[in-house]
């Protein structure tokens, strides 16, 4: 059985300690969170150690694996430690929100040829990853056009809003390196993105509503991503591949596929799934067993910290194009 340190006990972290728990393979040794009612829930549900100095987890021969899902201003202080003490390490996105911070910190992982996964968990989708393999197989031919759709039911917090990074580096980052995932080595060269806000509170913390991208490979391929922070019928997770023969739809969950027909209405279906924890389970128990392999058998995971580096790149460049009113070229 391998120990997990999970770092960090907001909504994310309470999920992962709820599967980690689950997990047969795994065992939550420690949790290192601030906020006393979130360290003394997770001792209660999980019986975890709670330490104050995170340096003590780190030095503690016992843990195997570093889980960060902290705030985003610690993943590269704690990567960094995790590196020093030959940790195996996974990180929730983004990674920080300095290139240069990060660059440096891969320098380390090469050296140390750590081991490190990121928290990109729907590359793990059963349904993104199926028509993943059908067009790696060329079921649809060349491929054309990525079309992305991605609403959440309603925005976090303000107060986690305005530390976030905007919605390019934190909620369409995952769209990003989505579309990175099914490019392969194909990567973007070019993007242009607007946004707009209709909630007056996003100006008030520089931050926007709803963004859409425009952005186009080095071989042609174009890709459209569409996001909100709300939308009213439900977590909206659409995925849709175009190629010279055919198309690949991965799309919504729902409660179930039973319809009603009556006198008021036909083909009326159940809702979608609620957001991310209920949309992507499977994936989350998929990225741990990737993680154990990781650990277990240095197999390198399918989604990577040169990911998350690269998703970052694409991020900051939509905002660029955002701010500047063109087109970027990324290099």
């Amino acid at each position: 059985m391998l120990n997990v340190a999970l770092f960090g006990f907001g909504r994310i972290g309470q999920m992962h300690a709820r599967n980690i728990h689950n997990k047969k393979d795994l065992k939550l040794l420690y949790v290192f969170e601030k906020a006393v009612v979130l360290s003394r829930k997770a001792k209660r549900l999980y019986d975890c150690k709670i330490e104050n100095n995170y340096k003590n987890i780190f030095r503690d021969k016992k843990v195997d694996i570093i889980f960060i899902s902290s705030p985003t201003n610690t993943h590269l202080k704690y990567i960094n430690e995790g590196i020093k003490f030959n940790k195996t390490i996974f990180c929730e996105k983004p990674l920080d929100l300095n290139i240069n911070k990060i660059i440096k910190t891969y320098k380390k992982i090469k050296k140390n040829k750590s081991r490190v996964q990121m928290g990109f968990n729907r590359r793990y989708d059963p349904g993104h990853y199926a028509i993943k393999k059908d067009l790696d197989l060329g079921k649809i031919g060349m491929l054309e056009k990525i079309i992305i759709t991605s609403r959440d039911p309603a925005p976090p917090s303000k107060l986690y809003l305005k530390s976030s990074g905007g919605i390019f580096r934190d909620m369409m980052i995952h769209d990003f390196d989505l579309c990175r995932f099914y490019l392969k080595n194909d990567e973007i060269i070019e993007i242009n993105a607007a946004a707009t806000s209709f909630d007056p509170m996003y100006k008030k913390i520089n931050d926007h509503e709803l963004a859409t991208v425009t952005m186009k490979s080095k071989k042609g391929v174009i890709c459209v991503i569409t996001n909100s922070r709300h939308c009213s019928f439900g977590y909206d997770q659409r995925v849709e591949l175009f190629g010279k023969k055919g198309m690949l739809i991965s799309g919504n969950k729902k409660i179930n596929e039973t319809e009603i027909f009556n006198s008021t209405r036909t083909n009326s279906k159940q809702t979608f799934l609620n957001f991310f924890i209920e949309r992507y389970k499977d994936a989350y128990q998929l990225q741990l067993y990737d993680l154990i392999m990781l650990h277990k058998k240095k197999v390198s995971p399918r989604s990577t910290y040169i990911d998350g580096f690269n998703a970052l790149q694409i991020a900051n460049a939509a905002h660029e194009s955002l701010k500047q009113k063109k087109v970027i070229k990324l290099k």
